[in-house]
């Protein structure tokens, strides 16, 4: 089921709100001159751990792991990006976008259990 192009398109999806939702809150949480700084860093930040700690073999990236990892780490790294970005949005003062961006990605995952068996298997 995590390998139909719909679930491929809502997990693209939650990534890109992920790693938005940092930038948002690096510009919501903190005063000048810093929010400049984080609203980029933090985005940044998610974004290389969520390209650079693959399983290698995962079908639903391109084979390729730039630092090899075992399954449950990369569910970790997955839970912390997509997670932290809902967090993100709680800590921004947006709690309603930060609960409906929690819920998009429980509902994701739940429909999702055969990737997360594979990555625990993995």
């Amino acid at each position: 089921m995590s390998l139909h192009p719909a679930m491929l398109a809502i997990r693209f999806l939650l990534e890109l709100v992920a790693i938005a939702s940092f930038g948002v809150y690096g510009w919501r949480a903190f005063d000048s001159p810093w929010k400049f700084l984080l609203v980029v860093l933090l985005p940044l930040i998610a974004a290389a751990a969520w390209g650079t700690f693959a399983v290698p073999g995962d079908p639903s990236r391109s084979g390729a792991a730039p630092v090899a990892v075992p399954g449950p780490i990369r569910l970790l790294v997955e839970l912390a990006v997509l997670g932290g970005g809902a967090a993100a949005l709680w800590a921004a003062d947006l709690p309603r976008w930060a609960l409906i961006s929690a819920l998009i990605l429980a509902s994701y995952q739940a429909l999702a259990y055969d990737r997360v068996v594979w990555l625990v298997k993995a």
